[in-house]
């Protein structure tokens, strides 16, 4: 008999926690059960999955940049990379501003619900807006300050540090690469054993996923808000998923186009990170597992997706971007302003801007949301409105994020020549032995 494939099982997993999830809110102690018994376990998933993410990173950037052996074809690889990635985030702004202008869905929100969400989450609201002031009252060049960390062992005890381990193992990789290599052979050897020791670990933590995502879909049911306030916000979750389709399918497009890979070959191979993505909400928390999909499914060469990926994470939120332009047009509609083109056009630079400093974590975008509504000129109170049903489409856009990352991946391995047939098929062989 067939082994069921690792999508299918985290898809059926998904579906036993949404049933489970809408069975507990029947019964009193639905919710407190759930609690106390099947969220810890989803809790633990994300947990194991970030644990491995620092680790993940340092090692496969080390080994994928001492790999290419020549400082030139890093140079080459990281311009493309950040190219590309920029172009993608404007093009995500710009795709969000079209949607949300054609929809309008501010204008379907009543006086009473809007007034009945503000009073629910001013207080979350508030507390956003003081982290988003305390990054807008920094210098021009803090962004630039924080990616150089003062102590790597400080910086790799929190993944939301992530681009300063980053640029660590970029300085130690390219210093490999400088000193002789009968000096950098045994260092080589370690950072190479290391990164096969850690996906191995990635292997076993994937046996997990199917629980893992169960219970967190439970949890989401049983603590999701009042459906009268998510009806109230229906069309502005509509517009903002199709939105995040329309990106999805210009992504299908681009691989097609730069790559010459169909989208069944893309989608197929890039599914279980972006269900695991969409149980996490969280690209940091996803990337050993998008890492694993990009290099042995989608036929990325390692020193293209150790080197691609984790900068992605970072600084290409594509998802978070057009998330922002419709919410700040949103939030816009409800209050009756009408913004003009110069605004919406500083829009498209202040999200691109900010989607890039945006951590890889939970809602994380939408405490940048507020520099944009700030820009515009728009009222910040009017994160209250989006609070009721941020969390499910936060996770709608972390599988856009890190699919614009497979995407890119893809692209630079291309224009490098690192892009091959994969390793396995895109079944989950590499799951098969790893009890052996």
């Amino acid at each position: 008999m067939k082994k069921l494939e690792l999508h299918w099982k985290i898809l059926i997993g998904m579906a036993l926690g949404v049933v489970f999830g809408f069975i507990m809110t029947n019964f009193d102690f639905g919710k407190d059960f759930i609690s106390d018994w099947i969220k810890p376990f989803g809790t633990i998933f994300i947990n194991s999955l970030k644990l491995i993410a620092i680790p993940l990173i340092l090692a496969s950037l080390v080994k994928g940049i001492s790999d290419l052996k020549d400082i030139s074809k890093l140079s080459q690889m990281g311009g493309i990379t950040i190219v590309t990635y920029l172009i993608t985030t404007v093009i995500a702004v710009s795709i969000g501003l079209i949607v949300v202008n054609v929809i309008k869905p501010g204008d379907s929100i009543s006086e009473e619900t809007r007034i009945e969400l503000i009073g629910a989450y001013e207080s979350d609201a508030d507390e956003k807006r003081e982290v988003a002031a305390n990054t807008k009252n920094s210098g021009p060049l803090q962004a630039l300050i924080d990616v150089v960390p003062s102590n790597i062992v400080y910086a790799a005890s929190n993944n939301k540090n992530m681009l300063q381990v980053i640029f660590f193992a970029i300085l130690f990789g390219i210093s490999i690469i400088l000193i002789p290599p009968n000096k950098s052979k045994p260092i080589k050897e370690f950072f190479d054993s290391l990164n096969d020791v850690i996906l191995k670990i990635i292997d076993l933590i994937m046996l997990f996923a199917p629980y893992g995502v169960f219970a967190l879909l439970a949890t989401l049911i049983v603590e999701a808000p009042k459906w009268d306030l998510l009806k109230s916000l229906l069309l502005y979750s509509i517009t903002l998923i199709l939105g995040l389709s329309v990106l999805i399918i210009l992504y299908v497009i681009i691989v097609k186009i730069f790559t010459g890979k169909g989208p069944n070959y893309f989608l197929k191979g890039i599914l279980p990170a972006q269900l695991v993505a969409f149980s996490t909400s969280s690209s940091a928390a996803t990337l050993p597992v998008t890492m694993d999909r990009v290099h042995n499914h989608l036929g990325v060469k390692e020193e293209v997706s150790s080197f691609v990926l984790p900068i992605g994470a970072t600084i290409n939120m594509d998802g978070t971007a057009l998330y922002q332009a419709i919410a700040a047009v949103f939030i816009a509609q409800t209050f009756g302003l009408d913004l003009s083109l110069g605004a919406q056009l500083g829009i498209i630079l202040t999200a691109t801007l900010a989607s890039i400093g945006a951590a890889a974590v939970p809602s994380a975008g939408i405490i940048v949301l507020v520099i944009v509504l700030a820009q515009a000129g728009i009222p910040e109170a009017g994160l209250a409105l989006i609070f009721a049903v941020d969390r499910p489409l936060d996770m709608c856009r972390t599988i856009v994020n890190i699919t614009g990352d497979a995407t890119v991946s893809m692209i630079v391995a291309k224009s490098v020549g690192k892009l091959d047939d994969p390793k396995v098929n895109n079944g989950d062989d590499n799951y098969k032995n790893v009890k052996g």
